[in-house]
């Protein structure tokens, strides 16, 4: 069912719902949009939203012009760090956190103020995301490199980096079960694990064979501490079990009919992934065991689609199929769209 919908200001590439208690109705969109001409620039921006679908309300409360933006992250419940801060990969090789903050109009009057910001190479910042703790993030880069950097109160120190690929770095993930994990994907079609406990990090695996064009994104199943899931240009979805960490076993994939640009799984059902699908619009999956199966698609963006995230409302908490909300956001027409899955998802 469709609640809301909005054009942003350039190409939009990622969507983040905020996962802290008091911010969950709080979704952040990025942009990135490409200036050709004989000086090329890399213009983009970060819009905030206040999201109450059950009220039909999608409000623009927030807005920061940046950079180009590759990716952005909230960092995780639980973590070290006092606040809910997001996390920005930018094209001139930057990576900068912001801290969501308050003023006296509440929320409509909440406000993004950059705490830090550090260039972690001349290369561009493709992806990122935050350990368990949000004391470090793993960045990757347009040079094949995984970058690992430290933040802790308001400053960011690069602890580690290493050229781990040998073309563009798309996704680069943490192990939420084990943090000293990292998994890197790349254009160069390998699928790798680093461990963090070596300086510099140890190959723990690396997979050439199963994907048979570039890894795009990697996510870990937030229920399941084996498996961790996989999408690739080829068009598919890969389930893996990690529990023998040197040899990963792709127990299933699922084509999708378009390049899997990002995976989400939902944040309380176990098995449910949401993609973004490219060419072929978005989709919901349900994987249980050797079984994967589409149960939605959602069509209504008519570009790439690349950004998708589910709301972490504590209503979730109850499994009701209701209370499941998506954004969903498309490159060239800028196109941002809040809905809910009409399938049955709980079951």
């Amino acid at each position: 069912m469709d609640v809301a919908h909005c054009y942003l200001d350039g190409n939009a590439d990622a969507v983040e719902f905020c996962p802290h208690d008091s911010y969950q109705h709080v979704l952040a969109a990025s942009t990135y949009t490409l200036q050709e001409g004989d000086c090329p620039s890399r213009s983009g921006s970060i819009s905030l939203f206040n999201v109450d679908a059950n009220m039909g309300r999608f409000d623009l409360f927030h807005r920061v012009d940046t950079v180009g933006i590759f990716d952005i992250k909230w960092s995780p419940v639980g973590g070290s760090n006092v606040g809910s801060l997001l996390a920005q990969a930018d094209a001139n090789g930057f990576l900068r956190t912001y801290s969501l903050e308050d003023s006296s109009d509440g929320v409509e009057g909440s406000f993004l103020k950059e705490i830090n910001g550090v260039k972690i190479s001349s290369s561009m910042c493709l992806c990122l995301d935050w350990n368990p703790s949000a004391t470090s993030i793993t960045v990757g880069l347009s040079d094949g490199s995984v970058s690992i950097v430290s933040v802790l109160e308001s400053q960011i120190e690069i602890q580690q980096q290493w050229k781990g690929h040998d073309f563009e770095l798309w996704a680069t993930s943490f192990d939420i079960h084990q943090p000293q994990l990292v998994y890197s994907g790349s254009d160069d079609c390998k699928f790798s694990c680093w461990d963090l406990r070596d300086s510099p990090s140890k190959l723990a695996f690396q997979n050439i064979k199963a994907h048979k064009m570039g890894v795009c994104c990697i996510a870990k199943s937030p229920n399941d501490p084996n498996t961790v899931l996989t999408g690739c240009y080829d068009e598919h979805l890969r389930v893996w079990d990690v529990r023998s960490i040197s040899k990963p076993v792709n127990e299933t994939s699922i084509c999708l009919g378009g390049g899997v640009w990002r995976i989400k799984p939902h944040p309380i059902l176990p098995g449910i992934v949401l993609a973004a699908c490219m060419h072929n619009g978005f989709a919901v999956v349900k994987i249980e065991g050797d079984n994967t199966e589409v149960i939605e698609t959602y069509s209504k963006h008519d570009s790439l689609a690349y950004g998708a995230d589910w709301q972490k409302c504590e209503s979730n908490q109850e499994g009701k199929n209701k209370s499941s909300v998506v954004a969903t956001c498309s490159f060239y027409d800028r196109l941002l769209r809040i809905w809910m899955p009409q399938s049955d998802i709980t079951t």
